[in-house]
């Protein structure tokens, strides 16, 4: 095939290769469909566990009081929760990106520098500064400040891409503010509104440390507790059966009701700038907003952590135990960052190159793991390596399992962000000039497509910093993370020997966050 050839096929179809190439494509397959088998993991066992057990015994142990107690705080977390998150962020993006409010710019990023704290680190300020604060207000409180930002930037964002020709067509048809955006601007906030949520309520699921921490019990803290309680497999496994079904239902009320409308214009129009509304005599009371929820979401923590550095002295900085820390936690998230982004790397590459039913199936699999808590992840790990591979059992290789199983998801969309920019064309050039199709890709296509790879590592690795979780059931003895460390000294109700840990955790997050929030506004074209 020559390159004029080459260069008329279609973008994201390659031409039928020869058989070098088709072993080549062959190879990357079969990786994809490795890493699939791979996350397909989780789920599998816990049905085996399921069969294994009987219906009987199962459904003793999913039928009784307990699991409907904990049903009922699911349930009653989601409904407020997410909700109060939906109003809050939404008050805030339209604020910071609609209004004349002094300051916007520093107020957008203060509404999302909270994900640069830990969701157990909100709980241990909280509960350090109020100890009587605990129970379902707590966990609403606490979960709101610490999960609004997840609803915030893909608002934000949404609003800043937004064509104002709309809204003045509404406005001119004698609409009022409040009428135009109830009728134009939020209707087109669906999406963002829905996957935001969606992205809250999964973390609502999976979180242990901040409801442990406040006292509220979940099924993942009900989980761990009976993990590490009496080690009952198979009663930890009927309840991360219940919390799968749970997410599941999650995902599917995000997809039956975010609907099928089109929410893009169809020609591309004319650059404008959006007006902003002026606040007047509403300014002071709609700055109290933003600095309220600053104050409460960062300044509750941070005061927390200076509080207890400055009550603790020069002793709770013991560098013997701090130093192995930073770096465990280090060297684990950049292991786990780059073998996951390996992982992902065939996927991505099919997704992009070689589109399918198949491919799209696969891809399912790698995204729907990602929906899973770190608990039922990791004790699906457990159970496997002591009943099938008793050598791997809490060694650094299950641990690292664990990682790419999880931050999975998060890998794969950054990269096929990148091979999507990379032109199909160029690996055909390559091809051309004698290269096989693998060192095409590697010299060309990987190349080109290194800053989204860049991205998912740095994603991942912030991710792995401050997993806890899945890190306290699989790591080896010996392992001490700052997340551990930090839940070992909180534990103990030791606040001041935990505050180091804190202090790290959160600066080594806050340039990630950073990261993020500039992309989030050159994603939306400012």
């Amino acid at each position: 095939m020559n390159t004029g050839q080459a260069h008329a096929a279609p973008e994201h179809t390659l031409p039928r290769p020869p058989a070098r190439r088709a072993r080549a494509f062959s190879g990357v397959a079969a990786a994809a469909v490795a890493v699939s088998l791979l996350s397909l993991l989780p789920r599998g066992f816990i049905l085996w566990v399921g069969y294994q057990t009987g219906w009987q015994a199962a459904a003793a142990m999913i039928f009784r009081p307990r699991v409907g107690e904990l049903l009922v705080n699911t349930a009653w977390l989601v409904l407020l929760v997410v909700p109060l998150s939906t109003v809050l962020a939404t008050a805030l993006a339209w604020l910071t990106e609609r209004s004349d409010l002094p300051g916007a710019r520093w107020w957008s990023w203060l509404a999302v520098a909270p994900l640069a704290v830990p969701a157990f680190v909100h709980s241990y300020g909280w509960i350090s500064l109020f100890p009587g604060f605990y129970g379902l207000r707590a966990a609403v409180v606490v979960s709101v400040l610490a999960y609004f930002p997840f609803l915030y930037l893909p608002i934000s964002a949404a609003l800043r891409r937004l064509d104002p020709a709309i809204e003045d067509t509404a406005a001119s048809l004698g609409l009022g503010p409040w009428q135009v955006f109830r009728r134009v601007v939020l209707p087109q906030l669906r999406l963002p509104v829905w996957g935001g949520a969606l992205l809250v309520g999964l973390h609502l699921l999976a979180e242990y440390g901040l409801f442990v921490m406040i006292r509220f019990d979940t099924f993942t803290t009900a989980i761990v507790d009976q993990f590490q309680s009496s080690y009952s497999g198979p009663a930890a496994n009927m309840l991360a059966g219940v919390l799968v079904v749970c997410c599941f239902a999650l995902l599917g009320l995000e997809a039956g009701t975010r609907g099928d409308e089109r929410y893009a214009r169809v020609g591309t129009g004319a650059a404008r700038l959006t007006v902003h509304r002026a606040l007047g005599r509403w300014t002071l009371p709609c700055l109290a907003l933003p600095a309220g929820i600053a104050l409460l979401s960062l300044g509750v923590p941070l005061v927390t952590l200076g509080r207890w550095l400055v009550a603790g002295g020069a002793e709770v900085w013991p560098l013997r135990y701090i130093g192995p820390a930073i770096w465990q936690t280090v060297a684990l998230a950049l292991a786990g960052a780059v073998l996951t982004t390996l992982c992902a790397l065939p996927m991505a590459w099919l997704s992009i190159r070689r589109p399918g039913p198949l491919q799209r199936l696969l891809e399912a699999c790698n995204y729907l793991v990602g929906a899973l808590p770190g608990v039922v992840i990791a004790l699906a790990l457990v159970t496997v390596t002591v009943r099938v591979a008793l050598p791997l059992y809490q060694t650094v290789v299950t641990v690292l399992a664990a990682y790419v199983l999880m931050f999975l998801p998060r890998a794969l969309v950054s990269l096929r962000a990148g091979i999507a920019q990379a032109p199909v064309e160029l690996e055909y050039a390559a091809r051309s000039l004698g290269l096989s199709p693998l060192r095409a890709v590697w010299r060309v296509t990987l190349r080109l497509a290194a800053p989204g790879a860049a991205a998912g590592v740095a994603m991942v690795s912030l991710g792995i910093a401050n997993e806890l979780t899945a890190t306290l059931l699989l790591a080896p003895n010996g392992t001490r993370t700052l997340a551990t460390a930090f839940w070992a000294y909180s534990s103990e109700i030791d606040y001041a020997g935990a505050a180091p840990y804190a202090l790290l955790m959160v600066l080594l997050s806050l340039p990630m966050t950073w990261l993020l929030y500039i992309q989030s506004k050159k994603t939306a074209g400012r």
